[in-house]
């Protein structure tokens, strides 16, 4: 016995794949849908994110409380850019925290860019 599909059926199969590839391009374009990759990727930053927000103030604190904080913060100001005021912190260790051998890049940025903000 052969399956033959009624014009009336196809039309129905037709109308069903096209209704659902619109549903899906309009899905991924408008409606916020995304790949499990894309939300991996957008989870890790938002991670990163976070533990920036959190540790950037300790770093402040650290380096607030360092022997020679006032001179420091004097040697930083001095510094133009902002990824050298970074790589300041960074290398000072203000940025390295327990359980870690390097110091973290972005919260030394951020760290610096606390620091180079008047306090509220």
């Amino acid at each position: 016995m052969k399956f033959e599909l009624t014009p009336k059926m196809e039309a129905g199969f037709w109308g069903v794949l096209g209704g659902a590839a619109a549903l899906a391009a309009i899905g991924f374009m408008f409606g916020g849908w995304v790949t499990g990759g894309k939300a991996a990727e957008m989870a890790k930053l938002q991670s990163e994110k976070a533990v920036v927000t959190v540790l950037a103030p300790i770093c402040v604190e650290k380096f607030r409380q360092a022997k020679n904080a006032d001179e420091n913060l004097g040697k930083l100001k001095t510094i133009s850019y902002a990824w050298d005021k970074g790589t300041y912190i960074r290398e000072g260790g203000w940025a390295t925290f327990p359980g870690n051998t390097e110091s973290n890049s972005a919260v030394a940025q951020a760290c610096a860019e606390m620091l180079g903000t008047p306090a509220k």
